[in-house]
């Protein structure tokens, strides 16, 4: 039985198991967004938080934050997708609304922000919301 259990443990006790178990947990700094991507859609995690727990079995990794589900392809391609009009790059329709969606600029500033960092959403949102764009 671990010390404890039914009334709570203390901090303390808690650390000293956790190493003699070999379990390490952190929060991974400044991380603005986790998309997990399915073959149906998917699932982007705005201003998440993200631990990791090491254990000798392995890495589990936990993120908690706002989740939206978004269309196949929104992040890295995987799909048909509707090409914008103008675009030298032939960037798809739903990144360039994923991108106003995230940010608030206009279509022409999205367009923008996806030619200049390679047609990626991810980083054309970083991009403009670290003021470069």
């Amino acid at each position: 039985m671990i010390p404890g259990m039914g009334r709570g443990m203390n901090p303390r006790q808690l650390k000293v198991l956790m190493k003699r178990l070999g379990i390490q947990i952190e929060e991974l700094e400044g991380v603005r967004a986790v998309i997990i991507v399915k073959d149906d859609k998917e699932i982007h995690v705005n201003n998440p938080t993200v631990t990791v727990m090491k254990t000798p079995e392995g890495d589990t990794v936990q993120v908690a934050g706002e989740m939206k589900e978004m269309p196949p392809g929104s992040y890295c391609g995987g799909g048909e997708t509707e090409v914008a009009e103008g675009s030298e790059r032939g960037i798809p329709e739903e990144d360039i609304e994923l991108v106003m969606e995230q940010t608030g600029v206009s279509r022409e500033r999205a367009v923008e922000a996806l030619e200049a960092t390679g047609g990626s959403p991810a980083e054309a949102i970083l991009k403009i919301m670290e003021g470069g764009g």
